[in-house]
């Protein structure tokens, strides 16, 4: 069938072609038709994993199929993500864990395993830039895409690429997907979580105002509790009320953010899709059990996430020129100190002891809830790490640092410890990682 014949109907099960009446598909029988109008002309796109650490989780062990799952670190943790079943109870993510608990007793609690999860998130990656070089990457497990000028290459039209590729996730990695198909961005975006999970829901240019004019407010970015509270003062608890302002009146009252408030009421959003946004920074965190305030604690976990961090810098073949430790405290203010180095590095030596200096002025008896450790100013590594002609012996310790990489690489990266974290495992190993 010519590209330009593309009827506005779809079977997501079989991927046939399908009239915009037919509720259910001819050739198998599904329920899951996709049919709109403006299917032909959309390509704009965001794709969702659904509850993706839980569902990689899921995938690994089968027990866990019909089972509520948490995703998370200790009592004082907080949930990463949680299943559907999970979220049914009421669990949310960046909940407290305490709380995740009250609300679902019976959930099954699985600490993160970032390394995993980032591996699985790459192979659905790869499998969106092999559909188009127009990937923006949100985070690990979503990104949009601009399937614009690519009919001839797939030999069809966005939407049943699309389709296709949700199929091949389910098949191939094991997870599933949800997709939001649309004009700009910002619909696009609200579109994937209209009918997760396994969606795949679309808002054409047509139909935007008559959608959004029903919405709340909270809807646009950037309208979180304390706008959407600021506007409610106002009057203002839907998107279809803004659609009746005027842009220099929404502007006099809430400065830039009117001007975001007017456009995207409208469903108007001029951005493009930015093929792979250049990292900022690299870090990792975790979050204690109980509340910790000696050196004698706090050392095996820094020197745990600084070796967590080195190792992502390798892998991207990367470094960073400063070094930033993060604290908060026990009454969860939180604590930022950074140094700059001379020279970029990747080095866990380097991160670890520039790390240790600024944790030296902080550690006075506070009690900390959280520690973490990250780089920023990123740049090529090949610029990382000159022989210091001061310090004779850094270039002995980036040669142990390399051999002990060797080793872990190996025979797992239990094989090799630091006198630092030797034996302290439970107390060093991070619960949470965060990276930028």
């Amino acid at each position: 069938m010519p590209v330009n014949a593309l009827p506005h109907g779809i079977c997501r099960d079989c991927l046939t072609p399908a009239n915009t009446a037919s509720r259910r598909c001819r050739s198998c029988g599904s329920p899951r038709m996709l049919a709109h109008a403006e299917l032909d002309r959309l390509s704009l796109a965001h794709v969702d994993c659904d509850a993706f650490y839980a569902s990689v989780e899921k995938r690994d062990n089968p027990a866990l199929r019909d089972r509520p799952v948490i995703i998370g670190g200790g009592k004082r943790g907080v949930v990463s993500t949680a299943c559907y079943i999970a979220r049914i109870h009421g669990v949310r993510s960046a909940m407290p864990m305490f709380k995740a608990l009250e609300a679902c007793p019976e959930a099954v609690v699985v600490k993160p395993d970032m390394e995993k999860y980032s591996r699985v998130g790459r192979q659905v990656r790869s499998m969106m830039e092999a559909l188009t070089p127009m990937v923006e990457p949100l985070s690990i497990d979503e990104a949009f895409l601009d399937l614009a000028g690519t009919e001839k290459l797939h030999a069809a039209r966005a939407a049943l690429v699309l389709a296709r590729f949700a199929r091949q996730v389910e098949e191939e990695v094991g997870i599933t997907v949800s997709v939001g198909l649309s004009y700009c961005k910002f619909l696009a975006k609200v579109a994937s979580d209209l009918d997760k999970p396994r969606g795949f829901s679309v808002i054409g240019q047509e139909e935007a105002i008559s959608f959004l004019q029903k919405q709340p407010v909270t809807l646009i970015w950037g309208v979180g509790k304390a706008f959407a509270a600021t506007l409610g003062k106002d009057g203002i608890r839907t998107i279809g009320q803004l659609q009746t302002m005027e842009r220099n009146e929404l502007m006099r009252r809430y400065g830039t953010m009117g001007d975001r408030l007017y456009h995207l009421s409208r469903g108007m959003d001029e951005r493009g899709v930015k093929p792979r946004s250049e990292a900022k920074s690299v870090s990792s965190e975790t979050t204690f059990n109980t509340d910790l305030s000696r050196m004698e604690d706090l050392v095996p976990v820094l020197r745990a996430l600084s070796e967590r961090v080195s190792a992502r810098l390798k892998e991207a073949d990367i470094a960073g020129r400063t070094v930033v430790l993060k604290l908060k405290t026990a009454d969860f203010r939180l604590r930022t100190r950074n140094r700059q180095l001379g020279d970029p590095t990747r080095l866990a030596d380097r991160i670890f002891h520039t790390g240790l200096e600024l944790l030296k002025r902080e550690v006075d008896g506070t009690r900390f809830r959280l520690l973490g450790i990250g780089v920023s100013d990123l740049t090529d590594a090949g610029r990382a790490d000159p022989q210091d002609l001061v310090d004779g012996l850094s270039h002995k310790r980036a040669l142990a640092e390399g051999a002990i990489d060797s080793l872990r690489e190996k025979f797992g990266k239990q094989a090799v410890e630091t006198g630092y974290t030797f034996g302290r495992s439970k107390v060093a190993r991070p619960q949470r990682d965060g990276e930028d």
